[in-house]
């Protein structure tokens, strides 16, 4: 699929509340540097989508855009088929959608518990925040009363992800989930994600290093200079992704 028809195809039986996340022309600007020019992307549930690309293209821009973080300046969003142009990031939360920033958004002088326990205010119970979190991520369970700080990076990113997954998310968004991370860390935290969407969530990964997450991914788009240019299953933008990344 290419830039003049972006988006997952859709069958006969689909339709817009299929989506998670749509955005249809969206641009986006910094002051008065504009730099989203007109992104179409769709993510239906229970779907991982990766957005990839170099630096600059626009992928943590678009991000923000859907968190809230940044207004649009033009073109349409939907949040599970419902147009929510202009939203704060407290109401497109409270409608499922939760971000993982890059930099893991901890709180280091508070310890594991603490961190959890911020994830209550979407009603959810202490207890059953807890019990979640360790569940999915023994590790940490292992350091309930350790300061986050102290956690090595691996360990950070998981309390961020079960932090965010105590909410229970309809839409997932994780920035460069690798960045920093060994390997091996990178795939255990990625095989996580791929169950996560098991469940009903969808997924939307920004991620500069393209072969860390295309093996979960149920499609990829690549985001050059503000637009998606090219959109498809992993294997089908399999030349696309070369050339955006050596530039020919």
């Amino acid at each position: 699929m290419t830039a003049d028809a972006i988006g997952v195809p859709m069958s006969p039986t689909m339709d817009r509340t299929d989506l998670a996340l749509e955005l249809g022309g969206v641009t986006a600007a910094y002051g008065s540097i504009d730099v989203l020019h007109g992104v179409d992307l769709a993510v239906p549930r229970g779907t991982v989508v990766a957005l990839l690309g170099p630096n600059g293209g626009g992928k943590s821009t678009t991000l923000r855009v859907v968190a809230g973080q940044l207004p649009t300046t033009g073109g349409d969003l939907f949040i599970a088929g419902r147009r929510v142009n202009g939203a704060a990031p407290d109401e497109l939360a409270r409608r499922g959608v939760c971000v993982i920033p890059e930099g893991r958004g901890i709180f280091p002088n508070l310890t594991v518990r603490e961190n959890l326990w911020m994830a209550t205010h979407a009603g959810v119970a202490r207890k059953a925040v807890e019990e979640v979190a360790y569940e999915r991520f023994p590790r940490i369970g292992e350091r309930r009363r350790q300061l986050a700080g102290t956690l090595s990076g691996g360990e950070q990113q998981m309390l961020a992800m079960a932090r965010a997954l105590a909410t229970d998310p309809s839409l997932l968004l994780l920035d460069e989930l690798s960045m920093g991370l060994a390997p091996i860390v990178v795939e255990q935290l990625y095989e996580i994600v791929a169950q996560v969407a098991t469940t009903g969530v969808a997924v939307l990964i920004v991620e500069q290093f393209a072969r860390a997450v295309l093996g979960i991914a149920d499609w990829a788009g690549i985001m050059l200079h503000g637009r998606v240019t090219a959109f498809g299953t992993p294997a089908e933008i399999e030349t696309d992704l070369s050339t955006a990344y050596l530039g020919a």
